[in-house]
């Protein structure tokens, strides 16, 4: 999320945002978000004054990871009701643009927002949405869940509608419920 404190998208929230899928032959880039929403998460923001979301995904992660992203393909376009850190200007929610996407240069992750950069393979996936099940589920407190996130809850639902993770639908609902 590339907004700064004190300027005007940092203030609101515009509604719209988009993921970044970075694979590499080590696996998917994820890292622990160091702002809010707690969880385990691939590199995202708002598209804010990016202009397209093509724009905002190679900006998002220059800055989040300091990778140059090209090849980017569009996997999944969908709305969410997600909960924002920002301030709301409208109904809860983002009109989220998720990409996958080849990225070249060194890995220099940004302070402010990542913690524990890492690639891990696809499977692993299940096994941190699980732990995000058992969060939504009131079966992991909140500061257990802060200690050793799963996967942050929005991200669930996009790693299954991509056949990344499976859960049953009541388990989705749930989790869906604390996003």
């Amino acid at each position: 999320m590339t907004a700064r404190p004190g300027t005007a998208a940092a203030d609101h929230c515009d509604h719209t945002s988009v993921g970044v899928l970075v694979s590499s032959s080590a696996g998917l880039l994820v890292f622990d978000r160091a702002t809010p929403p707690i969880g385990i998460a691939p590199v995202a923001g708002h598209i804010d004054q990016h202009g397209s979301p093509e724009q905002a995904a190679q900006v998002e992660a220059a800055e989040e990871v300091g990778l140059t992203v090209s090849h980017l393909h569009l996997v999944l376009e969908t709305r969410r009701s997600n909960q924002c850190r920002r301030r709301p200007t409208g109904p809860v929610g983002h009109h989220w643009w998720i990409f996958k996407a080849q990225a070249s240069g060194p890995l220099r992750p940004s302070h402010r927002e990542v913690r524990a950069p890492r690639w891990i393979h696809p499977t692993l996936l299940q096994h941190h949405a699980l732990r995000t099940a058992a969060y939504a589920q009131g079966h992991l407190s909140g500061q257990a869940f802060e200690r050793e996130p799963g996967l942050a809850p929005v991200w669930v639902r996009f790693f299954h509608d991509l056949h990344l993770v499976t859960l049953h639908d009541d388990v989705l609902d749930q989790i869906d419920s604390v996003i």
